[in-house]
């Protein structure tokens, strides 16, 4: 659908984002939590040394493959400016991609919930009043945070990713640290990295691999942040550019930081540390300093993904609707060229998810998981996208060499099967939790088609709602009967 069927004003397309400050918002808004937690968390979840290897390994080459899906889609479609869920839609129809877009919205606004409770946890530190961050006092002043990154974004997304880069740098000191002070002062143990290497034999490999997946996934969310505001964009070729970056930065960071942490203190050990689990890897090698540091640099790593994804968040309704595929409602935007209405629907629904957060007493880890599963649909079909646009050989792949053009097709088909895994290896309780949430897209999506006068469900897509909703009605069984809890 185009954007002349959308009757609200819009906002000013391109020129805003130079290469810069898509680089800036694709580190930004994806070095957030997983990078001071994901040790902790793999160790929780039972991986060992090995399998934690294994699993970042399977995590780089699969989003390697993703982004360059991402980037190979950007040159193939540069017309296609609205990012994971427009490939959807162009590739499988108008209810996929609706289903993409909406899964990539709400796995943005979880992703600030659960931010924001690890952010007032990791301010628990300094100030115990906060504990864990889900009592009262972290719930008022979350509330105030988001309320302040609306205000920041209603002011214009290109002032908003201007202090993203402020945030960015300087959340990037901590893990230098960190990574130097552990090598230098000789904190590393080779013994201790390679203590129960494969495990304790509780679990097996597949298993402690599986339990990567989670973390792994929610440690890249965000690395596409750079297609998604690809409208926003001074030049399309600087989309595909600061994708690749981003990603191969952020890979080599987590690597470093995955196997310093195992060489300072057994699995076992992180696994009982206290989030965020870097801080206390940090001062057992180096003393009470090293926990302090970590925790400002989660402190100060937050604030900026949780702008970073705001601005997301709130753009990729907004752009969904311009498309035709939200309703109307979601494109209207302020004189900033702000998705307004988008921006304050999303920051109450982010509200709604931290009163529950504060009633169920749920931490961080919940939502990450959430937010996780509910972008793994997002990304399995801009990779099966791909791979059917190699297959057609459409645009310039017509005119790639044979060697080239199979390159391109087995990137598309290892990002596929990646896709697959993360589905496979997410556990079937969040997935069924997600189908709840999709299922409740469906009213969006039927009210969209009404406003529109079009037919709501074409061909298979009856099917697929149909199956939508059989899930989520086995899932909320399940819920009521408490064989599945979401919080």
């Amino acid at each position: 659908m185009s954007n002349k069927n959308v009757s609200a004003p819009s906002a000013p397309q391109g020129g805003d984002l130079n290469f810069t400050r898509l680089v800036a918002m694709i580190m930004g808004s994806t070095i957030g939590a997983g990078i001071f937690t994901t040790a902790g968390d793999m160790a929780a979840n039972g991986a060992h040394s090995g399998a934690v290897l294994i699993g970042w390994g399977i995590a780089g080459i699969g989003m390697l493959c993703l982004t360059l899906c991402f980037f190979g889609l950007n040159k193939v479609r540069p017309d296609l400016t609205n990012g994971v869920y427009s490939y959807a839609k162009e590739g499988f129809g108008e209810y996929v991609g609706f289903n993409s877009a909406w899964g990539y919205w709400l796995s943005a606004l979880l992703c600030n919930v659960s931010y924001t409770t690890l952010l007032f946890g990791s301010l628990g530190y300094f100030f115990p009043v906060f504990g864990e961050g889900n009592n009262l006092v972290s719930l008022i002043c979350a509330s105030a945070v988001i309320w302040l990154m609306n205000f920041l974004v209603l002011r214009g997304v290109k002032e908003a990713t201007f202090l993203n880069i402020i945030t960015t740098v300087s959340k990037l000191i901590p893990l230098f640290v960190f990574i130097v002070a552990v090598i230098f002062i000789g904190a590393f143990d080779i013994k201790i990295f390679t203590h129960n290497f494969w495990g304790d034999g509780s679990m097996s490999l597949l298993d402690q691999v599986k339990a990567t997946t989670g973390a792994t996934v929610w440690s890249f969310i965000g690395v596409e942040g750079a297609v998604v505001l690809s409208a926003r964009a001074k030049k399309s070729s600087d989309v595909g550019k600061a994708s690749i970056t981003g990603f191969i930065g952020l890979l080599a960071i987590y690597i470093m930081v995955a196997v310093l942490s195992l060489g300072v203190m057994p699995a076992e050990e992180i696994a009982q540390l206290a989030n965020p689990q870097m801080a206390g890897i940090l001062q057992a090698a180096v003393g009470p300093w090293g926990a302090a540091l970590i925790n400002f640099g989660v402190v100060l790593s937050l604030s900026g993904a949780l702008l970073g994804w705001t601005i997301i968040a709130a753009d990729c309704p907004y752009s969904a609707a311009q498309q035709g595929v939200f309703m109307k409602a979601f494109a209207k935007s302020n004189a900033k060229g702000s998705p307004s209405f988008s921006l304050f629907l999303t920051n109450g629904i982010i509200q709604a998810f931290l009163i529950i957060v504060y009633f169920n007493e749920s931490t961080y880890q919940i939502f990450y998981n959430m937010s996780a599963s509910m972008i793994m649909i997002p990304y399995l079909f801009s990779a099966l996208y791909y791979l059917k646009v190699t297959m057609k050989k459409e645009g310039e792949l017509a005119n790639y060499s044979s060697g080239l053009l199979t390159r391109e097709r087995v990137l598309a088909v290892i990002g596929s099967i990646y896709g697959v895994w993360m589905l496979y290896s997410g556990g079937l309780s969040y997935l069924l939790i997600t189908t709840v949430l999709y299922a409740l897209g469906m009213i969006v999506y039927i009210l969209g088609r009404r406003e529109r006068g079009e037919k709501v469900f074409k061909g298979h897509e009856a099917a697929v709602a149909i199956a939508i909703l059989a899930l989520a009605a086995i899932s909320v069984v399940m819920m009521i009967n408490g064989t599945l809890n979401p919080f």
